[in-house]
C-alpha cells in the first residue's frame, strides 16, 4: 500500500448469518478482513470453496466472545480449605492460604482478644512483636497479629481491630494459624470444622458465614467470629473481590480445619 491515509472502516460481521454493520472512524487500517462465522460451521470447507478467502482471518463467535474481558463469569472455587503453600512455590491467584504460625502457646483465661495492628515496616513490626506474634506482609502492607486480654494491645503501629472475644476450648497448648484469603463473588469453603474459635477481619468485599444457627455477614473493615467445633460453610456474597485475614487458635494436638458432613441451607444466598 502507499503511505497510510485516514479510512473509514466498515465491518460487516455474521452472526447467526445476519450481517452486522460496524463502522470504526479515523483509523489506519491494511486491507484484512475478519470474518465471524458460527462455531458449528466447518472452517476448512469453506476456505477450499472460496479460495480468496484463505489469507483471511476467521474467528467463531463464541471464540471471540471469549476474548472479551468481564463477559465471561468465572469458574467458582468450591469447598475451598486453607492450604500451606511450600517456601519458593508461586501461589495461586484465588484460595486462602496459611501464611503465619506460632504454637505452644497457653492462656490463663478462658478467652483471648486477637489484636490487629499495621506498621509501617517489617523492622518496626518485629521491634513490636512479642515472643508469640505473628508478623507477614500482605495487601502492600506489614501487619502484626498479638493474642491475649481485651485491654492488652502491642505497642507502636496502627490499631486496625479487636477481634474476639475467642471462646478457648480445654487444652494443654494451643497453635494460632493465621491464614489470608482472596476469593470472588460466589466462591465458598467446604463444610468444616475447627477444634478452636476462628476469627476475621475483612480487608475488602463482604463474607456470609453460614452455620447451623443462621447467617452471619461482614463486609469491608469488618469482624467476625464463630466458637470451636461449629460446622460451617464461609461464602463470599456482594458484587467485589473478598480479601481478608482469619485466625483460628486450636488444640495443639488436633488438625486446624475438620471436613464436616453438615449440609448448609444455603442461608447465606437467601
Amino acid at each position: 500500500m502507499n503511505a497510510p491515509s485516514r479510512h473509514l472502516l466498515l465491518a460487516v460481521l455474521f452472526l447467526g448469518g445476519l450481517p452486522v454493520f460496524a463502522k470504526i472512524p479515523d483509523a489506519r487500517i491494511e486491507t484484512t478482513i475478519v470474518r465471524i462465522v458460527p462455531a458449528t460451521t466447518d472452517i476448512r470447507q469453506q476456505i477450499h470453496q472460496q479460495p480468496e478467502l484463505s489469507n483471511r482471518e476467521f474467528q467463531t463467535a463464541e471464540h471471540l466472545r471469549a476474548q472479551v474481558p468481564g463477559t465471561a463469569g468465572h469458574e467458582h472455587l468450591t469447598e475451598v480449605a486453607c492450604v500451606d503453600v511450600p517456601p519458593g512455590e508461586k501461589r495461586p491467584e484465588f484460595g486462602c492460604f496459611n501464611i503465619g504460625m506460632v504454637t505452644g502457646l497457653h492462656f490463663s483465661q478462658a478467652s483471648v482478644y486477637w489484636h490487629l495492628r499495621a506498621f509501617p515496616s517489617r523492622k518496626a513490626a518485629e521491634a513490636a512483636k512479642s515472643a508469640t506474634g505473628i508478623v507477614v506482609e500482605e495487601d502492600g502492607r506489614v501487619w502484626l497479629s498479638e493474642f491475649g486480654p481485651r485491654n492488652t494491645a502491642p505497642r507502636g503501629g496502627e490499631a486496625i481491630a479487636v477481634v474476639g472475644p475467642l471462646q478457648l476450648p480445654a487444652a494443654k497448648s494451643y497453635a494460632a494459624v493465621l491464614s489470608y484469603a482472596v476469593m470472588r463473588p460466589g466462591d465458598n469453603s467446604r463444610a468444616h470444622t475447627h477444634p478452636g474459635p476462628e476469627g476475621w477481619y475483612v480487608l475488602a468485599g463482604e463474607q456470609c458465614l453460614e452455620t447451623p444457627a443462621g447467617a452471619n455477614r461482614a463486609r469491608s473493615g469488618g469482624t467476625m467470629t464463630v466458637r470451636s467445633n461449629i460446622p460451617m460453610e464461609l461464602n463470599v456474597t456482594g458484587t467485589t473481590l473478598r480479601r481478608a485475614f482469619a485466625l483460628v487458635i486450636h488444640d495443639s494436638a488436633q488438625e486446624r480445619g475438620i471436613p464436616s458432613d453438615w449440609k448448609p441451607s444455603g442461608a447465606c444466598s437467601q
